[in-house]
């Protein structure tokens, strides 16, 4: 009797915290500084500066990129978002009142990005980032909510997600947040620079590194791998700490400033989702707040991975590597590696081809790729596909070889990966043997 009664107790303990934990992550009131009466639709015009300080911070938050359909209307929504969980697509975010959010109020625009609840109380799913936009300030959402009212007016309804069970069931979203979402807002620390606190808060408020760059657990959520690569959906985001095997460690603050910017520097090409990045935000930021970026992760320690021994150049897996490299690659890639400065990535010590499973060398070599064209940078490389040329047994090697060279280390590429990547990504199947 006395054992049931400790356990009642446990029970009632338990749950009592469940529901603590569930009224502090639920708990929106900080949306209270936001007005809860005029809709955006009859909101009365913005000034200037107010919409320019706003659409600076929608291009902190890489907004237009997910809520963008390519060659469509920008921000009406409709852009599809693969997890592993299934297809999320975006919502319409202009003004307009019936598929937008001209029927919104400011207060409601808040609770939706900072808490994940939509106007009708409905939750979002996180790829929606509230977990780190939760970091953005009152000013700067003041700021957006009035640039968000400026925008062109669309009618466009999104398509229907498409997540299997259990994961289409919204309410499960509240054991999520109970698990990973901090309802907290930034505070600065104060035993750091003021650029340094700067450079936190862009990277994980608004920019929300870690939506790409933190491993995820089995739910989606964030390990404590902060910032130490992710692989995605079969494309890996690198280590951005200062770790000198897989992170930045090797980057000046100069050099990380250059990629932000431009889209490259000495050795990296930004392409793909990170070129998008570079395109719809970071291209567009002040020097100043890139250098605070570039700051604060060269201030972070990172993984410390341990390289490894690199692969002999006298195995035999190596030296075909050689040989397909020399016939192929070595072209634009340059004889030991060098690349050319701010076109063609340098493979030479570089952490970017050291990554543990070596799946964006191979769906580029496979699918090819298109770097980003900038401001700054205007011609955006490109490289031609592989997929005809090369057989699963070459391209393998050659990663093999490119990740054992000029000063990298790292797992050889196996020919199954090449094989299952050529199925996963629908490239071609090689149409000669000869070189």
């Amino acid at each position: 009797m006395k054992k049931k009664n400790i356990l009642t107790a446990l029970s009632v303990v338990a749950l009592a915290g469940l529901g603590v934990a569930l009224l502090v992550n639920g708990n929106t009131t900080a949306v209270n500084v936001a007005d809860d009466r005029v809709v955006a639709a009859d909101a009365t015009p913005v000034d200037a500066a107010t919409a320019a300080r706003g659409a600076y911070v929608a291009r902190q938050a890489d907004c237009a990129a997910c809520h963008t359909v390519p060659g469509g209307q920008a921000y009406a929504g409709g852009y599809g978002l693969e997890t592993p969980f299934g297809t999320l697509y975006s919502t319409n975010i202009t003004p307009e009142r019936s598929t937008g959010i001209g029927n919104w109020t400011e207060r409601d625009f808040f609770r939706a990005v900072r808490h994940g609840r939509h106007k009708d109380g409905q939750l979002l799913y996180p790829a929606m980032p509230y977990n780190a936009y939760i970091n953005i300030s009152d000013a700067d959402m003041h700021d957006l909510w009035a640039y968000m009212r400026t925008l062109q007016p669309v009618r466009q309804t999104a398509p229907a997600n498409t997540l299997g069970f259990p994961y289409n069931i919204r309410l499960s979203l509240l054991g999520w947040n109970l698990l990973h979402f901090d309802n907290k807002p930034f505070v600065p620390q104060a035993e750091q620079s003021a650029q340094w606190n700067r450079g936190r808060y862009l990277v994980d408020g608004a920019g929300h590194c870690a939506a790409c760059h933190t491993p995820k657990n089995l739910l989606g959520g964030d390990t404590g791998q902060y910032l130490q690569g992710a692989e995605l959906l079969g494309s890996y985001a690198p280590e951005i700490t200062n770790d000198a095997y897989r992170g930045l460690g090797n980057w000046s603050s100069e050099q990380i400033q250059a990629y932000l910017k431009t889209g490259a520097n000495h050795q990296a090409i930004a392409s793909g989702p990170m070129g998008e990045a570079v395109e719809f935000s970071t291209q567009h930021l002040t020097d100043q707040d890139l250098a605070a970026i570039a700051e604060y992760l060269k201030s972070l320690p990172g993984s410390g991975a341990e390289p490894p021994q690199p692969l002999a150049a006298s195995d035999p897996v190596m030296q075909r590597g050689s040989r397909v490299y020399e016939y192929n690659c070595m072209a634009c890639h340059n004889v030991k590696g060098e690349g050319i400065n701010g076109m063609v990535t340098a493979f030479a010590d570089n952490p970017g081809v050291r990554t543990p499973s070596g799946s964006n060398l191979i769906a580029t070599v496979l699918k090819g790729g298109k770097a980003v064209a900038t401001e700054h940078n205007l011609t955006g490389a490109g490289m031609p596909s592989f997929d005809w040329k090369l057989n699963d047994e070459d391209i393998a090697a050659v990663l093999t070889y490119v990740r054992n060279s000029w000063g990298n280390a790292a797992p050889a590429v196996q020919a199954d990966q090449v094989a299952r990547a050529r199925s996963t990504l629908g490239a071609a199947m090689q149409l000669h043997t000869e070189y």
